[in-house]
Formats: structure tokens, sequence, C-alpha cells
């Protein structure tokens, strides 16, 4: 067993030269320390595994656990310590709770349940883009890309249009994950505000209960005890912020590389039976989650050929085994005709019991709106083409999106 150190590799992660374009580094990493032993930011020992099959075979080994109650003191060091928790739920879980919890909601998030929100996303997906101006430069992030996600998600729990924006601003300040002092604080704050929130809100679909999920689980706690009052908070939180970013960022990073692509978008434009494969590999080819979230290892455990101690954290770096050539064929080169893309097994949505619930629907929303959104502005621009990209800087990798996204939507050249 190996213990290659590769000292640069926290820190070669947390620069904006990184942000701009990680896959250099991860593509040395695979041939040189595929399973890498790091010091990041938050001072935790962190491996890092880049090769697809052992980030398969990882994402699915049980002595990698989700539990983060059983690495609570490994999560404080990282995350501070809040009084209140929006973290019981099926993310931070192992079987048979993870078990438990995800069949209470998976019924929603069939392919079939989804198919049935096309209508309704349809038209979310046009009174968006009815409200952008055209003509002149839009920033698509806040224009669409966020809104519809977070919109849909919304409809789906029975949150009121006009608490959305407030649930936002809470939400996106939990998002930005950081190590200093203030930012702990900050987010332990809009933790207990989005905790105190939801509780409310269960309160009155408990009064006057509705036809969307979130009744349904109130319902499903009160009647049989499947869900604690806690985990029914937690999971509502859940279910609204995995619903919303990781999608918000997909559409941008979409929009970007298809206007930048111009032969693959005209491929899509021309054949529509080729919009499906096409989302499966903007997802492979630079997908929203950068890393899957922790892990930490119940007993010694050997990946690659390397010794992961007990008690380390594991971090599954979903962006390089996308990119991984033993696996793929030229997979730097973005191809919407890639050979058997829809079981390509990309792992752009996890691999095993914690693959992304919400994958059907993110996929639809995915393929509503870059069909409308490309088919009512065939000649949409970027609306400076020699300006700079500017990607998400964070201090921890585990979102890939974009900073910006502005455009001039142009009906016809």
């Amino acid at each position: 067993m190996t213990t290659t150190q590769d000292p640069v590799a926290a820190a070669e992660r947390c620069t904006a030269d990184f942000r701009r374009n990680p896959h250099p580094v991860y593509a040395s990493l695979r041939d040189t320390a595929p399973v890498c032993p790091m010091k990041p930011p938050h001072g935790v020992e962190t491996y890092l595994i880049t090769r697809y099959e052992d980030a398969r075979a990882a994402l699915s080994d049980p002595r990698l656990s989700k539990d983060m109650y059983g690495a609570m003191d490994a999560y404080r060091r990282i995350f501070g310590d809040s009084s209140v928790s929006l973290d019981d739920n099926m993310l931070n879980a192992d079987a048979p709770k993870h078990t438990r919890l995800r069949r209470l909601v998976n019924s929603e998030f069939t392919p079939r349940r989804v198919e049935a929100l096309r209508p309704k996303i349809q038209d979310i997906v046009d009174q968006l883009l009815d409200a952008c101006p055209t003509g002149e430069p839009v920033d698509l992030l806040p224009a669409f890309a966020f809104p519809l996600p977070i919109t849909v998600i919304c409809e789906l729990l029975g949150v009121p249009a006009e608490e959305r924006p407030h649930m936002q601003r809470l939400s996106t300040t939990v998002a930005q994950t950081g190590f200093s002092k203030e930012s702990k604080q900050a987010q332990q704050k809009a933790e207990e505000d989005l905790h105190s929130y939801f509780t409310q809100l269960i309160a009155r679909k408990r009064e006057r209960p509705g036809e969307d999920l979130l009744s349904a689980l109130t319902e499903a706690r009160d009647k049989d005890g499947g869900l604690s009052e806690n985990e029914l908070v937690s999971t509502a939180f859940l279910l609204m912020f995995a619903g919303h970013k990781t999608t918000a960022y997909l559409i941008g990073n979409a929009v970007h590389h298809l206007m930048a692509n111009p032969a693959q978008l005209r491929a899509v434009r021309e054949n529509p039976e080729l919009v499906g494969p096409a989302v499966e590999e903007l997802v492979r080819y630079d997908g929203s989650v950068e890393s899957a979230t922790f892990r930490f290892a119940t007993e010694d455990v050997e990946i690659g050929g390397t010794r992961i101690p007990k008690g380390a954290l594991v971090q599954i770096s979903l962006l390089s085994a996308n990119r991984d050539p033993r696996k793929f064929e030229s997979p730097d080169e973005f191809d919407v005709r890639r050979p058997g893309n829809a079981q390509s097994g990309h792992l752009g949505f996890g691999h095993g019991s914690h693959y992304c619930l919400g994958a059907p629907l993110a996929r639809l929303e995915m393929q509503l709106a870059l069909t409308t959104l490309f088919g009512r502005f065939p000649a949409i621009a970027p609306a400076d083409p020699s300006a700079e990209v500017k990607w998400m800087e964070v201090p921890f990798p585990a979102f890939r999106g974009l900073a910006e996204l502005p455009v001039v939507l142009c009906p016809e050249s």
C-alpha cells in the first residue's frame, strides 16, 4: 500500500486559477496521487479520490460512513457548532436510517411522477424567459438559472411565493462555506433561521394541509411516526437546498458550454432526440457537484493501493472521475453524440445508495430550460465575447459553477 503525499493538492484547489480550470490539476492527481492525503484549510486530515473506478467503489463502500454524528468532532472543527441542526436527514445517514428516510420521499421523485410535472415546469420556464430583456445584456444566473429550480422545488414543497426570496437568501448564506469565525457564525445564524422557518411552515401545514410534498411528509410523520420532528424539518431543508443550487449551476454551466461549442449546440437544435444525451454529457463534462459530500472511514480502508486510516475524512471528486480517460474516451472533449451517452456511467449524480434522489427532476428541468432558451433565442451570445469567464470562487470545492453569465438574448441573428 502506498501513502503518497501531495502537499500542493489542497492548496491548489483553493486558487483562482484552479476555479477557472480545475481539470489539469485533477489529471495530474489521477496519474501521480489518485488517493491523495491532504491538509485542507479546515485542518482535518482528508483523503481525496480522483480516479473513476476508485470513486465509484468509494461511493458505495459501507466502511465510508455518511453518518455525520459518528464524525461529530471532525464536523465541528470544519463547520463549527450550532444550537440547532438541519443535518438530521438522509444525506448524513447510513442504513437503516438512510433507507427509512429515503423511502418516505422516494415515490415523489420517480421518473413517472416527475414527468407529470412537465407542464408546470414548462410554464415556469416560459414565465422567466418572458421577463428577461431582449437585445441587451442580462445575467442569466439570477434571471433564469437560479429562479427556475428554486421555484420548482418550492412548488413541490408548498412554500408560499412571497416567502421564497427570504428562504433563498438564508440558503445562500448556508451554502457559502467558509472557515473564518465570522463565516461560521453567519452560517449558524442562517441555519437557526431556516430551522425556525420550516418548523413554523410545518405547523401551518398541520392546520391547513395542501396538495404538496411537505404536507404529505407531515401527515406521514404524525400518522405512523415515520419521521421525528427534527428529521421532518431537516428533510424539508435538504429537499429545498439540494433541489435548487446544484441544478442552477448545472443550467449555467450547460448554457456556457453550449454557446462555446456552436457545432454541438447546432446538433442539439437540429436533432431533438439529442437533448437527453446532451444533458448527460453536460453533467459528465462539467457538472455542478465537484465533490461528493464528506464520508469518514469507520475502519482502515484500502482504496487504489492507499491505506485510509480509521477516522479520516474522505472526499470523492466527481468532477475528476468524470474526466478519467481510463473510463471515458477523449474525456476532455464535449461531445453530445458520445457513444452510449445515456448509459455512460458518469458519476455526476453520484452512485450507490446515496445516488441523487432528484436526478430525474434535474434532468427534466435541464432539458426544458435548454430547449426553450435556445429555441426562443437562437442568436443568444455572450454579452462580451472577449471578457474572461468568471467562475464561482469558494474556499472549499463542493460546487462547480459560474459567478455570472452575462448574455444577450436575441430571437434572430
